[in-house]
Order: C-alpha cells, then sequence, then structure tokens
C-alpha cells in the first residue's frame, strides 16, 4: 500500500520547468580550498590563514538546465559559468575578533568559515567583482543563463543547422 501511494505521488510530480543548481568554494592565495570548518579550532585557523593571506578567491559554479520545448536530443539546454571574487580581509582583523566570530556560530555551515552578508562582513575591507557570488549565487550570471536555456532555444537551432553545413 505505501509503495503504491508513493508512486501514485511521484507521478503527480511535474518535470521541472527549470533546474538551477551553485556551489561555492574559497581559494586561498596558497591554493588551498576551503571547506565548512570541521571544528572551532579548524574554523580559527582557516580564518586567521586569510586574514594572514590577505586575500582569497571565492569561485561559485552555475548550472542552469531547463526542458527543451521541441524535445530535440538531448532534451534539454544546458548553460554553465563559474564566477570569480577577489576578497580582501581587513588589516585591523585581530585574534580577539576572529575568536568572537567564530564564537556566533554564523560561519559554521559556510565554505571559507564566513558569511559576508552577516557579522563575517566586518572581516572584510574590500571585494573586487559580485558580492551576491561571495554570498553564494552571482544572480547576473544565474539571470543570463536562465535566459540562455529559456529564451534561445531557437538560436541553438541555427547554430547547430550551420555546423552540420
Amino acid at each position: 500500500m505505501y509503495e503504491s501511494a508513493l508512486h501514485n505521488s511521484l507521478a503527480s510530480v511535474p518535470d521541472p520547468a527549470l533546474v538551477i543548481a551553485a556551489d561555492t568554494i574559497v581559494l586561498s592565495k596558497s591554493g588551498r580550498i576551503l571547506e565548512k570548518p570541521r571544528s572551532e579550532a579548524d574554523h580559527v585557523a582557516m580564518l586567521r590563514m586569510l586574514r594572514d593571506q590577505k586575500s582569497h578567491k571565492v569561485y561559485t559554479a552555475v548550472c542552469v538546465l531547463a526542458p527543451r520545448e521541441d524535445a530535440r536530443h538531448p532534451g534539454y539546454n544546458i548553460q554553465t559559468m563559474v564566477e570569480e571574487t577577489k576578497v580582501v580581509f581587513a588589516e585591523e582583523v585581530t585574534d580577539e575578533l576572529i575568536m568572537a566570530y567564530v564564537k556566533t556560530r554564523e560561519g559554521v555551515d559556510k565554505a571559507g568559515g564566513y558569511g559576508i552578508q552577516g557579522m563575517g562582513g566586518l572581516l572584510v575591507e574590500r571585494i573586487e567583482g559580485s558580492w551576491d557570488n561571495v554570498v553564494g549565487l552571482p544572480v547576473r550570471v544565474a539571470l543570463g543563463l536562465i535566459e540562455k536555456v529559456v529564451m534561445n532555444q531557437e538560436d541553438e537551432d541555427e547554430d547547430e543547422d550551420e555546423d552540420e553545413e
């Protein structure tokens, strides 16, 4: 009975009209990929390293997928892009400020261990690039990709015809 109910509920879920996926990483100046901190000590060490290295890069990969209206192979349009932003930590960030920030637990679930949109913004002197990329979704990039996969389906048909000639 449960399997039948599950099957019926899944059958009523429509196919998505649009799928947007994004993931963000922080890359230290020395080339280390910083994930979410694994402990309080790791969190403190991560933020001290970012401060001591002065700057780091934030990369967000965005992928947008939409079904093709004409169902031509492969049945969907897909576009991807990676946005890069340079983040410079403030020189006046002290060990005490880092410890106080870590105690808030705001950055425990964030790559690099800080959230620029919250109290973590106190750690940052400036950015070069997209602020919303550092938050985790570069909106202009995402909107541009959405436009390409949804609105420009005819353009892709013309490009494919030219390639075949």
